[in-house]
């Protein structure tokens, strides 16, 4: 068999890793915030399998029609974390801050798609401009590289680190790399799955103890694990308000994924894509799931494959949402080292930052217009170096936005593009 024809199987497997590596951390760092049982854990994470391979298939097929993965949003994710966490602060059960997350995620993921279906997404293209769209791929692409450069580091549970686990994760990250950087078109193209699964194999062999996981019986309710819907209205308006800047995701996605295919997305993309991730996102609340968005990060990762076609996409999402109906394979994916896959796509995501430069090519900055980008950039990553207990003693409603580098970032970019007449 040449190399040619095995382009689509290696690319669909590699799609395969690629979305699975980016969906089984959500759905456990919930459960984790929310004290989930292991067997609640595990229903929720077949759930995330099968919704996000469908969802994969469908914005490709009969949406957006990119092969972006759609996956759990970032901003959901980290305020749904920090809201978890912060739990007995609030002085509220996981049950009532859970139940007004799944109210105000609905409620965002209805708005969305009646926005789609009166046509109104130009409004909200006009809200999150070209400018706020390349503010958000910078703090993505830094809050992603921190998540990743953290989770590879092997942090023992009295605090310390794991020297010989964490410079395995970095010689990984070297070794990716050098693939990427020397290899030939080929090793190149697959160096993510390379990656994956050399690292695995080593893995194995140079930490067994590690590898070991809890077995599960998968017992658990599938609707509400978090909470059943409720009013508590602050941490609605929260979840709410998160869920509608969740669009910046789907703007900023379609234009940098437009860029990529030196393509001109209409309207009526941007049209599905909304009335899809809105559809998605109410699915997710009931679901106890982190809302959907496209991923943008996706652009790193066609740029570091080079492998653009939507089939491997296509047949990479069907196998996962396979892996989710069938509990034996995720009981096999599932023992995927989280160092391992962290490591990898600290490598696939340098890309994105890359991606971020390219969206302010042409754009000049003078000693005035700098604060354009400069502000909203350099207040979102103050916010994420900051310890988020440091805004506990503020209103329990408002500290998880406030401590929300990104969110904030996008925030104060939004006002000043409304507000202040650059040009």
């Amino acid at each position: 068999m040449t190399l040619s024809k095995l382009t689509t199987p290696l690319a669909s497997i590699q799609w395969l890793f690629f979305i699975f590596a980016n969906t089984i951390v959500v759905p456990i760092s919930v459960g984790a915030a929310f004290e989930l049982t292991p067997d609640q854990i595990a229903i929720t994470l077949r759930s995330s399998l099968i919704f996000t391979g469908l969802a994969c298939f469908l914005q490709g097929w009969i949406g957006h029609k990119y092969p972006l993965m759609e996956g759990h949003s970032g901003i959901i994710w980290g305020l749904i974390l920090n809201l978890g966490m912060s739990a007995s602060v609030l002085g509220m059960s996981f049950a009532q801050i859970g139940g007004g997350i799944a109210t105000g995620i609905l409620l965002a993921g209805i708005t969305t798609i009646i926005l789609a279906a009166l046509n109104l997404t130009s409004a909200v293209q006009k809200i999150f401009t070209p400018m706020v769209a390349s503010v958000y791929l910078f703090l993505l692409a830094f809050q992603l590289i921190l998540t990743f450069f953290k989770g590879m580091l092997k942090i023992e549970p009295d605090g310390t680190l794991n020297a010989a686990v964490s410079l395995f994760s970095i010689a990984l990250v070297f070794f990716v790399s050098f693939l990427k950087i020397k290899g030939n078109a080929f090793l190149g193209n697959f160096s993510i799955l390379l990656g994956i699964v050399v690292g695995w194999i080593l893995y194995l062999i140079l930490f067994p103890s590690e590898g070991s996981i809890q077995a599960v019986t998968g017992q658990g309710s599938i609707f509400f694990p978090l909470g059943k819907p409720n009013l508590e209205w602050g941490i609605i308006l929260i979840a709410f308000l998160g869920g509608m800047m969740n669009l910046s995701n789907t703007i900023a996605s379609i234009q940098a994924a437009a860029k990529l295919y030196k393509d001109v997305p209409d309207s009526a993309s941007y049209r599905r894509s909304f009335f899809l991730t809105g559809t998605y996102s109410a699915g997710a609340s009931l679901l106890g799931l982190v809302s959907y968005a496209p991923f943008t990060s996706t652009i790193g990762f066609l740029e570091s494959t080079q492998l653009f076609k939507r089939k491997p996409f296509f047949i990479g999402g069907a196998l996962i949402t396979l892996l989710g109906i069938f509990p034996p394979l995720v009981a096999i994916l599932i023992t995927l080292p989280i160092t391992v896959g962290n490591a990898v796509l600290f490598v696939a995501y340098l890309q994105l930052f890359g991606t971020a430069l390219k969206s302010i090519q042409g754009t000049s900055f003078d000693s005035k217009t700098i604060f354009r980008i400069a502000a909203p950039l350099l207040l979102g990553v103050s916010i994420m170096n900051t310890d988020p207990a440091v805004f506990q003693n503020l209103s329990v409603y408002i500290s998880p936005l406030l401590s929300n580098g990104l969110m904030m970032g996008i925030l104060l970019s939004i006002v000043l593009e409304a507000f202040v007449k650059w040009e």
